[in-house]
């Protein structure tokens, strides 16, 4: 059965759109149909990420009842298709939000898996993909800030009735002054999907205008992404230590996450 995913952050600059464009690659790749939705419409960032900054038609006309939903869907060169947000500020104005959720979901018929990358905060574009989605996946730093955000996300996803599949941890260096990992999992409760290491892979692949599981396929980065997508689709993946340290492998192993 065909699922929608809602990648939320509840704060900005925490890799949410690098998570939403390397799961749903990662899974494009594991054989799974998926199309990511750029959801964040006054601020889009899919189609730049990805070598699409300008289409032809995007999700703003869609809203607006100028295209076809089929006209605004594209395939990267990954294979994953992408339904990307406009650019100009003229065509985010007077966008009906509430129209959001209802045109997502006829995406169902047509793909297995829809990915929204959301706006940040919580604000009316956030949660238009949140009650567009069938379940919601937070994205965080492991900062006090970052996760305090997850965990109003988390909440008011408890509030709408949302469940949420689990979380991602980015940007992880392993340093003494990061929030510890067993705290933010006894914070959030909720699910571990995956800890993806601070990588340069990533700031690379974001210049090729690709995921990082094509463009550095061998990095530490596209390894966790691979098994996150995995631990999404079910499979019960161990976690590895993404910043092969002695100190840390100790602490993963104490923690039950360990090989």
């Amino acid at each position: 059965m065909a699922k929608i995913y809602a990648v939320i952050s509840g704060k900005g600059g925490v890799g949410k759109t690098t998570t939403t464009i390397n799961l749903g690659t990662s899974l494009n790749k594991l054989g799974e149909d998926v199309i990511i939705i750029d959801g964040n419409l006054t601020t889009p960032n899919i189609g730049i990420h990805l070598g699409a900054p300008i289409v032809p038609t995007s999700l703003n006309h869609i809203l607006k009842g100028q295209a076809k939903l089929e006209d605004a869907i594209y395939e990267h060169e990954s294979g994953t298709k992408i339904i990307p947000a406009s650019l100009s500020l003229k065509e985010a104005d007077k966008i009906n939000y509430k129209k959001f959720p209802e045109i997502v979901k006829k995406l169902k018929k047509i793909t297995n898996h829809v990915f929204i990358d959301s706006a940040a905060g919580l604000g009316e574009e956030a949660k238009a993909a949140m009650y567009a989605s069938d379940e919601i996946i937070i994205v965080t730093n492991p900062e006090m800030s970052a996760v305090t955000d997850a965990l109003k996300t988390i909440k008011l996803a408890e509030e709408i009735n949302k469940p949420v599949t689990g979380v991602i941890i980015t940007r992880f260096r392993g340093a003494r002054t990061e929030m510890p990992i067993s705290n933010i999992k006894d914070m959030l409760e909720t699910s571990l999907l995956g800890i993806i290491p601070e990588d340069e892979a990533i700031k690379e692949s974001q210049i090729l205008k690709n995921a990082v599981i094509y463009t550095h396929p061998n990095s530490r980065s596209a390894k966790q992404y691979m098994d996150a997508s995995r631990r999404v689709l079910g499979d019960q993946v161990k976690f590895e230590n993404p910043v092969k340290t002695g100190f840390l492998s100790t602490i993963f192993k104490a923690l039950g996450l360990g090989r």
